[in-house]
């Protein structure tokens, strides 16, 4: 289980965020504060892999909690700011302070689900790699390509978006077989989908094992 420390001052939206945690397949919520200095303390004695961090806090701001953790060499705790900031220095404030995302609130569950799962992802996928190569480390450090990715010769946009909603239904992933069930494709087609947000970076494949014969390939979404 990933351990999430929610820090927020208001006491409402702290108990909507960790819903949204408790939701989420592979997350649990260790602990709630409500202000800077809670939250640092709570980082030193719960020792989190993820805090979702709020920036207006009435003793010290959200920023001021990342600086100190960062200058106390917490670099083992991930950050997610999560706020109604919308100014830019805090944006690029947060961003040199190594946060992994910015979600502006309001959202809904899904906005937040889809970063846990994305950061669940990448961390697995850190621990399989004995070294990594330039497209591990660009989805790592959410590389984007500088125009917009163009669908191989046969796939369509809508298609592919169907696709995408499958997969983004199923946190657990899916194999060729149940996307194509879903979205009502041939299976081959569904796999081609699939494998193109493989090789995109899009989606990863894992192998399930079940039964006799080979494994079958599970699709999972990244979160991109």
């Amino acid at each position: 289980m990933i351990r999430v420390l929610v820090v927020d001052d208001d006491f409402m939206v702290a108990k909507v965020h960790s819903g949204y945690v408790s939701r989420t397949p592979g997350f649990e919520v260790v602990g709630v504060a409500h202000t800077g200095a809670d939250a640092l303390r709570l980082v030193q004695t719960l020792r989190p892999d993820l805090v979702l961090l709020d920036i207006y806090l009435p003793d010290v701001d959200g920023l001021g909690v990342l600086r100190e953790l960062r200058a106390r060499g917490d670099e083992a705790v991930d950050v997610i700011v999560i706020t109604a900031a919308t100014d830019v220095d805090t944006v690029r404030s947060a961003m040199r302070g190594g946060v992994l995302h910015y979600l502006i609130k309001p959202f809904e569950f899904a906005a937040l689900r889809d970063q846990l799962a994305h950061f669940a992802a990448l961390h697995r996928k850190l621990d399989q790699l004995g070294s990594a190569g330039q497209a591990d480390v660009d989805q790592v450090f959410g590389a984007r390509p500088t125009s917009a990715p163009v669908l191989p010769k046969g796939l369509t946009a809508q298609t592919a978006n169907l696709v995408e909603r499958a997969l983004r239904s199923r946190l657990d992933g899916l194999s060729a077989s149940e996307c194509a069930e879903l979205t009502e494709l041939a299976r081959v087609s569904a796999r081609r989908y699939l494998e193109h947000f493989v090789t995109t970076g899009r989606a990863e494949v894992r192998l399930r094992y079940g039964g006799t014969g080979r494994p079958e390939r599970q699709y999972v979404w990244l979160g991109r």
